[in-house]
């Protein structure tokens, strides 16, 4: 009896980065004392709760062909609103709310503006980043710490997991995004919308699908999990300052894309943003225990796995084309059916 064993071509990219993750944990775990231990695992998502949440919401925003530069201004932008308000003795679940809020207004103008007039999401959310970040100093041009008791008892709190091993309340909000977020895409009609749209804008409008209104939800999504990334980070550092969180929108990007999410739109799944930040968590794990690299090594770290990550994103879809074509060509029916739609575009 013969075995047959196949990759389906959707999956190449999570077994990728979940081989990826098992290697440099490996690594870690067989060259540093206490790496393989469940809490230097559950530190993982303790310190990157943040990043997942960010990423994950970017991760539906590409997934439709666009981007969102402002999630990095944005969460220092949440963190000074916080600590401001804080400061001025607003209550500390007011507070939490307001900032719910404005991520989803200020998901909601820039979705809108991008899709009922039509402009480059590069534009819309370069000039949302300087809005943020501007704002943010207009506030306070120096860190104001959080001194509110919630908060701190928020920031200090411990769920027991596994013996000792613990996560924090930001990585439990962060694992629950993730869990909605995969369950949104897979089985609701949105999530659908989300990924047809990315396929195809034009066949998704011709099928009557509302692609003005997913888009615009998209961001409001972002917009949502941006400012829910900002009171995790928040609570992390227990301060606000305007130039925290200095061009993690690449970091959230860089995650999806390590994590299996096509920059063209169309494909990916909302499990990757996930494995590609503990991806990068890793990495900054292993120069941690190192003790004598500069942190630095981690950016030069991810600059490589995009690298690699891209060529064989880029690989894949070029595979995927010329299959098509292949198909084309020996179908008599589609190829007819391709020259007549080429000629009517000729005559139009």
């Amino acid at each position: 009896m013969k075995f047959k064993f196949t990759i389906k071509e959707n999956h190449i990219f999570i077994l990728a980065t979940i081989l990826l993750i098992v290697m440099l944990y490996g690594y870690g775990s067989l060259s540093f004392t206490g790496f393989f231990s469940t809490q230097v695992f559950f530190n993982l998502f303790i310190d990157n709760a943040y990043l997942i949440i960010i990423a994950t919401g970017m991760a539906f925003v590409i997934i439709t062909g666009g981007i969102d530069l402002s999630v990095g201004a944005f969460v220092a932008f949440i963190s000074m609103v916080s600590a401001a308000l804080l400061e001025q003795g607003f209550n500390a679940y007011v507070v939490i709310f307001f900032m719910l809020l404005i991520g989803i207004l200020f998901g909601a103008f820039q979705g809108f503006l991008i899709s009922r007039y039509d402009i480059h999401p590069w534009i819309v959310t370069l000039a949302g980043m300087f809005l943020a970040r501007g704002a943010s100093f207009l506030i306070s041009t120096d860190s104001i710490v959080i001194t509110n008791t919630i908060f701190s008892n928020l920031s200090r709190a411990k769920i027991p997991i596994i013996g000792n091993s613990y996560l924090s309340i930001g990585a439990i909000i962060a694992i629950i995004v993730v869990i909605c977020s995969i369950f949104i895409a897979k089985y609701t009609k949105f999530g659908r919308n989300v990924y047809a749209v990315g396929g195809n804008a034009n066949s998704a409008k011709l099928m009557g699908l509302p692609v003005q209104r997913t888009t615009i939800l998209v961001y409001i999504f972002s917009g949502f999990c941006s400012a829910l990334g900002g009171f995790v980070f928040t609570l992390y550092m227990l301060s606000g300052y305007g130039l925290h969180l200095m061009g993690m929108e690449m970091d959230a990007i860089a995650a999806c894309v390590i994590g299996g999410i096509l920059l063209t739109g169309g494909f990916g799944y909302l499990i990757g943003p996930t494995l590609g930040a503990l991806s990068m968590g890793i990495i900054q794990a292993i120069i941690m225990f190192q003790g004598t690299l500069s942190s630095w090594w981690t950016k030069i770290a991810v600059g490589f796995l995009l690298f690699i990550f891209i060529l064989l994103q880029r690989l894949v879809v070029m595979n995927r084309r010329r299959r098509l074509s292949i198909g084309n060509k020996n179908n008599p029916e589609v190829q007819k059916d391709t020259t007549v739609i080429h000629d009517r575009e000729m005559n139009a």
